[in-house]
Parts: C-alpha cells; sequence; structure tokens
C-alpha cells in the first residue's frame, strides 16, 4: 500500500517557516486522513481545524459536530462557520464562501490553507472545465499560492486504504451521489478511466501549473496602466497582464470578463467609468486607466 506519510513530508516543507496550518476538514475521507496525517507530524497546537457547514444538506449540522469533536480527539484548536446557503445553492457559491473564510483565518493566524484534494479531484476539476469550455487556464487547476494540497499524489482508492488500514471514521456526504451537480455525473465516468491515461492527466496538469506560474511571474515584469501599452501588444498577451494587474489588486475576473475590460481599456472616453463588480469600477483618461473602491 502507498505510504502516505510521504505527503506529510512534503507538507512540511511547503509550509516551513508558518507558525500555523488551517486544515480545511469536512469530516469526509479524504479530509480525515489528511487531518491524521498532520497530527503525525505537526505540534497538534500548531494546527487549527476549519470547518464549513454550508447548510445545504439536512444533516450538515451532523458533520460540524462529528469535526468538532474529532479536533477536540487530536487536541487541536477548532473554528466553524455556518453559511445556511440552502438547498438550491450552487458549488461555486458554496467554494467561494468557504474559501473566503478560510483566507480569513489564514491571514487572522498568518497560517498556511492545506486541503485535502487528491489527483481524482484534479481530473474532475480538469473535466468539468473542459465540459463548460475553458482555456489554457482550466487545466492548471487548484494551484493558488496560498493554498497546500499535499495530496495530489495520490488517488481517492490511496485515501480509503489508509483510512481502513487505521481505523479512521468519517462521514459520507449524501450529495455525492446525486446526479444534479456534473461533478458527481463526470465522476462515474472517470472511475472507468484507464490508469494510464489519468497519470498522464496529472502530469500534463503539472506541467500546465509550472508553464502558470511562470507566465505570472513574467508579467509580473509589465503590469502597467498605460492604455497605449496594451494598445500595442497582442490581445492574448495583455489579456494575461492585465489578469495579474488586477489579481495584484485583489480582483479576479474570468477570462471573458478580462477580453471586455481590455476592449474598454482600448476604446473607452476619457472620463468614462467601467464597473468591475460590486465595489470596484475603472477609470478612464485619455492616457491611463485606474481602479477606484467604492
Amino acid at each position: 500500500m502507498v505510504d502516505l506519510l510521504a505527503a506529510a513530508e512534503a507538507a512540511e516543507e511547503a509550509a516551513a517557516g508558518k507558525i500555523m496550518l488551517i486544515a480545511a476538514i469536512s469530516g469526509g475521507v479524504d479530509s480525515v486522513v489528511l487531518l491524521d496525517l498532520l497530527s503525525k507530524r505537526y505540534k497538534t497546537s500548531d494546527i487549527i481545524v476549519a470547518h464549513v457547514n454550508h447548510g445545504i444538506r439536512v444533516e450538515s449540522s451532523e458533520d460540524a459536530d462529528f469535526v468538532r469533536k474529532m479536533s477536540a480527539k487530536y487536541g487541536m484548536q477548532y473554528r466553524q462557520i455556518d453559511l445556511n446557503l440552502g438547498l438550491h445553492a450552487s458549488e461555486e457559491v458554496a467554494r467561494d464562501q468557504r474559501y473566503a473564510f478560510l483566507r480569513k483565518l489564514s491571514k487572522e493566524f498568518n497560517a498556511k490553507i492545506v486541503t485535502a484534494h487528491h489527483a481524482d479531484d484534479i481530473i474532475e476539476t480538469i473535466a468539468i472545465n473542459l465540459v463548460r469550455g475553458t482555456g489554457w487556464r482550466g487545466l492548471a487547476v487548484m494551484s493558488a499560492k496560498d493554498i497546500y494540497r499535499p495530496l495530489t499524489c495520490f488517488y481517492k482508492n490511496d485515501l480509503l486504504l489508509y483510512a481502513k488500514k487505521n481505523g479512521l471514521e468519517w462521514r459520507e456526504d449524501s450529495t455525492n451521489s446525486s446526479d444534479l451537480y456534473l461533478r458527481n455525473r463526470l465522476r462515474k465516468r472517470i472511475k472507468t478511466l484507464n490508469p494510464s491515461i489519468k497519470q498522464n492527466l496529472i502530469q500534463l496538469w503539472r506541467n500546465q501549473t509550472k508553464i502558470a506560474r511562470d507566465i505570472n511571474k513574467e508579467t509580473a515584469k509589465f503590469s502597467k496602466n498605460s492604455r497605449y501599452f496594451y494598445l500595442m501588444i497582442s490581445n492574448d498577451v495583455a489579456v494575461e497582464i492585465l489578469r495579474n494587474f488586477l489579481l495584484n489588486k485583489g480582483i479576479a475576473q474570468t477570462r471573458p470578463q478580462l477580453n471586455d475590460i481590455l476592449i474598454s481599456i482600448k476604446t473607452a472616453k476619457a472620463g468614462s467609468k467601467r464597473t468591475l463588480n460590486s465595489s470596484v469600477s475603472m477609470c478612464f483618461s485619455i492616457s491611463e486607466f485606474w481602479l477606484e473602491f467604492c
């Protein structure tokens, strides 16, 4: 059986210099395995168990109670947020609010966020992006630099084997069997993939995430608010530089949104303004653009 403790070794290197770890724990088998591994490599006083009660499922409060008791058993701090999103909340809304909570804790404790995503999660997310239509960044999924995922070199079956061997208990998410969610429908098909195809997809993901990091470093060198600059370079390059410029201001935009913003940079009248979201607008002079926060 795969020795998953190697994953914790990698987590230790990635989190070097961090005072605390924020462990995102849902109560499912993946996160239960992650927490057990972390408990064997770190002082329990250095780990904060973070649980998000989305309020989507009837049994979500029972999951929260399970995770709370598990963190107490390990002697770890526990933080929880109750979102009360309701039965019809989308995966995207749940994810965005979940990560907002984790990042708030990360900032509060100057800590590294650690999640239990594994190789099958990576493949599923790539498949979702391909089905919905994606650019090249749709293959470089789960690569946020402030989140570490030490289990991505392992598959679901590896985690199940570890959990059973070590006598771990976990909660089953009832929505995982529902065909209402695209991820669940794709998961059933991905399970039948040849292992070699899965390995090739994971290697492609690793290559794309490295390319993404390299492009981010290069575009950071050219972060400008000159309208003339964006007018004179190719659209593909301009979109990447604009993306970096906005992310540094804390503003994430989709590729279609970036393309629309680029058109505004090139064509908007001096003195005009474009709304980016509920709290930020882009303003234009003859030669420059800048952001205005509400």
